[in-house]
């Protein structure tokens, strides 16, 4: 069964579609800097790009951080929100219910393949962002990592450079498994993909207007967006751990609840259609 879903999920041209689309955003920026040599200062802009003229390495991390606050959340919704509305709105579901399959495990199945999606999604941002920023920023070998600075301004070594980057795409990538998570539960609730999408980003919306309210500052710690750049402290030195800890902790308990939350309904959902 998982097999089944993650080569539907392959086989879309939506999927592929979404991943280019992702990667074409940050591409964009890349030839743009690389073209007019002219980067936002620091402290303003996305994370990082006030840097990768000095070294095109670092774009890499400048990539996630582009597509972090809006982009990366509606690709991992609209995949999210697809995998049980979808089945249901095209008649499928009722159906594949009917064979000798549990329903538990056809949920993880479809959760499998948003798992795959978020992850590859990740990876590819990161991956395509570091060789065009190495193409478009600066390609020189001798100064590829030595010459790379922390947030705190001291020397980061090659292996803590990578280390920090492949953290900073977990850090990242839990982010997203939250707002799967959400979208996942959602997409159990209706038999609409784009109301389980919408419903999702409206959440994610509304938490990111909270951040900015005084009077919800009670709040806010809770919020599932409130800590998504925290992994900007992970290029720090040393390594401020709070708020990434935090970060982790709040998005673990979001997938939980939602997750839990997808599969108390799911498991007693009337299938009409």
């Amino acid at each position: 069964m998982i097999r089944v879903e993650l080569v539907k999920l392959a086989r879309r041209p939506r999927t592929w579609l979404t991943l280019l689309l992702l990667n074409l955003i940050p591409t964009v920026v890349a030839i743009l800097l690389g073209v007019t040599d002219i980067a936002p200062r620091p402290g303003e802009g996305p994370a990082f790009l006030s840097a990768v003229l000095a070294n095109g390495a670092l774009f890499a991390v400048a990539a996630l951080a582009i597509v972090l606050p809006l982009f990366l959340p509606i690709a991992v919704a609209v995949i999210a929100g697809d995998s049980v509305s979808g089945e249901a709105q095209s008649g499928t579901l009722r159906y594949l219910l009917t064979r000798p399959v549990s329903r538990s495990r056809l949920l993880v199945a479809k959760l499998v393949a948003v798992v795959v999606f978020t992850v590859v999604a990740v990876v590819l941002v990161a991956g395509v962002g570091y060789v065009v920023g190495r193409l478009a920023l600066g390609n020189d070998p001798a100064t590829a990592f030595n010459s790379i600075t922390s947030v705190s301004g001291t020397a980061l070594t090659t292996l803590q450079l990578t280390e920090r980057i492949l953290l900073a795409m977990a850090y990242v990538a839990l982010s997203m498994l939250g707002v799967g998570a959400l979208a996942f539960f959602l997409s159990t609730v209706t038999d609409s993909p784009l109301s389980a999408t919408l419903g999702a980003l409206a959440f994610l919306i509304g938490s990111s207007v909270l951040l900015t309210l005084d009077a919800a500052r009670s709040i806010q710690p809770y919020l599932p967006t409130r800590y998504w750049l925290s992994f900007i402290d992970l290029f720090r030195d040393p390594i401020l751990w709070r708020d990434v800890e935090r970060g982790a902790l709040l998005q673990l308990v979001y997938v939980a609840v939602f997750l839990g939350a997808a599969w108390a309904n799911f498991a007693t959902k009337d299938i009409k259609t």
